[in-house]
């Protein structure tokens, strides 16, 4: 794959993946609560780029240390375990978890501080490190799934529970694990997916 089908892949992919996720619903949650969504926007935009230039670099790191063929396979059935993955409903087990320190962080904070410790080994997490291994350019890939991120949860502070009675998760979710399935198929065949972008 060339590095700008890469960016395009990556933020089609986490931006459909993201539908109905847990960092999703904190988005919500935080709009909700601090009804400040340009602090929760910028506060998920930086925790999202801590997060996934660590996934890529763990994705580059992967690519140097195995083989290709190795690196092929594990990609591969890793896909095709992120298409399950995707067909297990995500929730938001203690969304107060962590909250009460908006009081010492204040919003942005709290939400930077939330959503980085969220993303951690979460699908979209697992699919930029995927991705970036993978990649002609781990760096657009980061960017491509960071921009992925902000396309699914801006949406989601701004209009926050209205937005999400017109959604529907689940469907969001079979075509997200569709698409990792395809990959992961492709990936193992050893063939392009420059026909996704």
């Amino acid at each position: 794959m060339n590095a700008w089908s890469d960016f395009f892949l990556s933020t089609g992919l986490v931006a459909v993946a993201e539908i109905g996720d847990k960092t999703q619903l904190l988005a919500f949650f935080l709009s909700a609560r601090f009804r400040r969504p340009w602090p929760i926007i910028w506060g998920i935009l930086v925790a999202t780029l801590a997060n996934h230039a660590l996934a890529g670099a763990v994705g580059l790191g992967l690519a140097q240390w195995m083989g290709p063929d190795l690196l092929r396979w594990i990609l591969g059935l890793g896909f095709i375990v992120m298409g399950a993955w995707m067909l297990i409903p995500d929730k938001l087990d203690q969304p107060a978890e962590g909250m009460g320190m908006g009081e010492r962080l204040g919003v942005f904070g709290t939400t930077v501080v939330a959503f980085f410790f969220a993303e951690m080994g979460d699908k979209t997490q697992v699919a930029t490190v995927a991705l970036a291994a993978q990649s002609a350019s781990a760096y657009l890939v980061v960017l491509g799934t960071t921009l992925g991120m902000m396309i699914a949860n801006v949406p989601a502070v701004l209009v926050g529970d209205r937005l999400a009675d017109r959604l529907s998760p689940k469907w969001m979710h079979r075509i997200a694990a569709a698409l990792f399935f395809g990959i992961g198929i492709f990936v193992l065949l050893g063939l392009s997916v420059d026909f996704l972008t």
